[in-house]
């Protein structure tokens, strides 16, 4: 719900058309497809039971739109780079050719990750049918294959490692730039107000990486399905949750704006 409203909000106010609200409402945009595609299981009743075809997908919904939200993550740590490092050039290098090409490029690398699912299900699946989880979690559908898993959990668990920590190093990259420049401005004031334009983004790098790390660093999935149930609800609930009061419960022109679309859409329904 919340997301909703951000990314309706950044699409209908001429004000919020800056890279930072472009990058949040596509964010907004890939949590709302995430927790959707997962959880309509849990909130729809008589709908625990899905065909292999939709497990399929929804494990591919989640693989994809997850990488594609960290690479939009990793992204948005340059932009704060460029906002508070480069500020005189920040209108010339984050331009409207640039950031459309930084958001198409994360939707495009999250969506090209086919060789998870087919490696997961072109393995023989002969042990129950029932999945301990409220989606198709990998690692539940290792523990159910007969065949030899290691080598695939493997290659998932490389493949894990090249999506979280290839955008998270330029995340790292990027902050202690900030921080390291934020450091030398003279006033506290200004440093504050330096650090303000990064804070909520940084906060929700911290949470989404975390719980992501939980899950996946771990080269034997079929071991962390045993316990990754409320780390799956930390990304796919808490996380989405958070992130859009983490984004704009301080942000004064965000408020503003969505204050403007409430009145408009009293006065079209008075009218």
């Amino acid at each position: 719900m919340e997301n909703s409203v951000i990314t309706m909000t950044v699409c209908a106010d001429k004000h919020l058309q800056s890279p930072m609200y472009f990058f949040l409402g596509h964010l907004s945009f890939l949590e709302i497809l995430t927790t959707y595609s997962m959880l309509w299981g849990l909130v729809l009743p008589g709908m625990q039971t899905i065909s292999l075809a939709i497990c399929v997908a929804q494990l591919y919904l989640y693989i994809s739109l997850g990488a594609s939200e960290f690479a939009l993550l990793g992204a948005m740590a340059v932009d704060r780079y460029v906002a508070v490092c480069n500020p005189l050039r920040y209108n010339i290098i984050m331009n409207s050719h640039t950031c459309t090409w930084v958001v198409i490029v994360p939707w495009v690398f999250g969506f090209l990750f086919i060789w998870p699912i087919y490696a997961t299900f072109h393995l023989t699946f002969c042990k129950s049918n029932v999945l301990d989880h409220f989606y198709c979690d990998r690692g539940k559908l290792l523990k159910l294959s007969c065949d030899d898993t290691l080598f695939t959990e493997f290659i998932l668990f490389l493949m894990a490692v090249f999506v979280l920590l290839g955008f998270l190093i330029p995340t790292i990259v990027s902050y202690t730039s900030i921080i390291s420049t934020i450091l030398k401005i003279p006033s506290a004031s200004g440093q504050r107000k330096a650090f303000s334009t990064c804070a909520s983004h940084f906060t929700s790098v911290v949470i989404g990486y975390g719980s992501c790390l939980f899950l996946y660093m771990k080269p034997k999935q079929t071991q962390a399905a045993e316990y990754n149930r409320v780390a799956s609800l930390m990304v796919l609930v808490v996380t989405p949750f958070l992130n859009p009061f983490i984004f704009t419960l301080w942000n004064e022109k965000f408020i503003a704006g969505f204050g403007d679309g409430m009145r408009h859409c009293c006065q079209l329904l008075k009218d």
